[in-house]
C-alpha cells in the first residue's frame, strides 16, 4: 500500500442502510412496519433465495442467500416481496445526493453502502454532528434507517459501520485497536471469507488480533500478497483513498443466472446462454468498452462450480462474438451432467478510448453501417428496458426474474441532474 502524499489525519465515513430493501418496502408500504418480511426472487421457482429481510424476520433465524422454503419453516408468518429494483435504485440515488451535498469525496460501493471523506470539510459541524444529521436526514426524508462508521480509513470506518445496527453511529481509533477489533473472531474481519477464516484457523489465528501480529511471512506463503495486506488491515493500516471515479473501475462485465430446474438440454443452455451474452453486451456498450478474454461459469446439480476462459487476440464487444466464445467453452468443458447454473463474462475490459479500435479492410463499413441501429437500440433499451419489442407479457416475466449479479452500472446516478 502506498501512502498518500497528504499526511493530515483523515476522517473517513462508512454508510450503510440497514436492512436496505426491506427498509425501502417498509417506508413504500408503512403497514408492513414490524412484520417479518423478506425481499426474494420468484417464490415459486427454485431460485427463490432471501435478499434480505426485516429485523423481525432475522429474528426468527431468515438470513440472506437462504432458500424461501427453509425462511418459511423457520418463520411461517414471512411476508415475502420480490425485488423492485426500480424503487431501490431511486431510493439510492437520492442517498448519495444527500451525502454529496456534504463533500464531493464521496465513493458508492453498493447500492446501500459507501465512503465519505470529510478531513476537509467545513460548516457542518465535528464528525459526529455531521454523522448524526446525515443519519437523522435519511431517516426523516426516507424513512430509511442507517449506521454509520467514523474512522482514519477506510477499512476501520467499514468496521465500525457494523458495530451497530440499526441507526448506530460508531468511532473506531487506531489506539482502540486492542481493546475494541482485535478480540474479534477473524472471519467477523472485512474481506475475511469463510475459506480464507478455515485457512487461517489452521495456522492458529483465530482472532483478529491473531492476525495482527502473526508471522508475515507464513501469511504470504499461506494467502499470497493478501496475506500481508490483511495483516495491514488488522493493525489499522489502510492508506486507500476515498475515489468518487472508482466506480467507473472495471476489469470485467459479467452475468449469471440460475435455471428454474437442472438441466441437460443442450438448446435450453444455449438459449439461456444468448440472454447473458445479451446483457453483457449491452452494458459493454453502455460502458462504452471492449475486452479480449470471455470467462464461462457452470455450476453443477451438486454446487461443484467451474470457470473457464479463452483469451482472444484482439478485442470484441459484439453479442455475436462473445457468444460463439462462450459457447465453444461451453461445448469443450460440460461434461454433460446437470446444470444448476450458467454465468458469462468479458474479462480484460478496457474503455475504448484507451484501446485502438482494430478492424480491417473488410469489416470497418459493416460496422459502420451498424453503429446507427446500435444507438438507437441502445437509447430505447436505457429508456424502456431490455426485451423492448417482446410482448409486455414477457418483459414483465423478465423483470420478475433478477439476475444473480447486481449491476452496478447506476451507482453515479446521484450526480446527474
Amino acid at each position: 500500500m502506498e501512502q498518500p502524499v497528504n499526511s493530515k489525519r483523515r476522517v473517513i465515513f462508512h454508510i450503510d442502510m440497514n436492512c436496505f430493501y426491506a427498509s425501502v418496502e417498509m417506508a413504500h408500504n408503512p403497514e408492513l412496519k414490524g412484520k417479518p418480511i423478506a425481499i426474494a426472487g420468484n417464490p415459486e421457482e427454485r431460485k427463490g433465495i432471501i435478499v434480505t429481510s426485516s429485523y423481525e424476520a432475522r429474528a426468527k433465524g431468515v438470513k440472506t442467500t437462504m432458500p424461501v422454503w427453509q425462511a418459511k419453516k423457520l418463520c411461517p408468518d414471512l411476508l415475502l416481496m420480490r425485488p423492485n429494483f426500480d424503487r431501490y435504485r431511486e431510493a439510492s440515488r437520492a442517498i448519495f445526493k444527500m451525502l454529496s451535498e456534504i463533500t464531493p469525496l464521496v465513493q458508492p460501493v453498493s447500492i446501500d453502502e459507501g465512503y465519505l471523506d470529510i478531513t476537509d470539510t467545513e460548516g457542518f459541524g465535528t464528525p459526529v454532528e455531521i454523522a448524526n444529521y446525515l443519519q437523522q436526514r435519511i431517516l426523516k426524508e426516507l424513512d430509511i434507517p442507517c449506521s454509520l462508521g467514523i474512522a482514519p480509513n477506510k477499512f476501520l470506518a467499514k468496521m465500525a459501520s457494523d458495530m451497530k445496527k440499526p441507526l448506530g453511529i460508531t468511532i473506531l481509533r487506531k489506539r482502540e485497536l486492542s481493546n475494541v477489533l482485535w478480540p474479534l473472531p477473524i472471519e467477523e474481519m472485512h474481506g475475511i471469507g469463510k475459506k480464507t477464516a478455515e485457512k487461517l484457523r489452521k495456522v492458529s489465528i483465530h482472532t483478529i488480533g491473531d492476525l495482527a501480529v502473526h508471522d508475515v511471512y507464513q501469511l504470504k506463503q499461506l494467502l499470497g500478497v493478501n496475506g500481508e495486506r490483511m495483516k495491514n488491515l488488522a493493525n489499522g493500516i489502510d492508506y486507500r483513498i476515498v475515489d468518487p471515479e472508482a466506480v467507473h473501475d472495471f476489469k470485467s462485465i459479467g452475468s449469471s443466472q440460475t435455471l428454474a430446474h437442472d438441466s441437460t438440454d443442450w438448446d435450453e443452455l444455449h438459449q439461456l446462454l444468448g440472454q447473458l451474452t445479451d446483457n453483457v453486451a449491452r452494458r459493454v456498450k453502455r460502458k462504452n468498452a471492449t475486452g479480449k478474454s470471455v470467462q464461462l461459469m457452470i455450476r453443477f446439480h451438486n454446487h461443484q462450480t467451474i470457470t473457464r476462459s479463452k483469451t482472444l487476440q484482439g478485442y470484441i464487444d459484439e453479442k455475436e462474438d462473445i457468444l460463439f466464445v462462450a459457447k465453444e467453452l461451453l461445448k469443450k468443458h460440460w461434461n454433460e451432467e446437470p446444470v444448476r447454473l450458467l454465468g458469462v463474462s468479458l474479462q480484460s475490459v478496457e474503455e475504448k478510448s484507451q484501446v485502438g479500435e482494430q478492424l480491417d479492410l473488410f469489416t470497418y463499413r459493416d460496422n459502420a453501417k451498424k453503429e446507427k441501429l446500435y444507438e438507437t437500440m441502445e437509447a430505447l433499451t436505457d429508456k424502456y428496458g431490455k426485451d423492448i419489442f417482446l410482448s409486455l407479457k414477457n418483459e414483465e416475466k423478465d423483470k420478475q426474474q433478477p439476475r444473480t449479479s447486481f449491476q452496478k452500472d447506476f451507482l453515479d446516478d446521484y450526480k446527474k441532474p
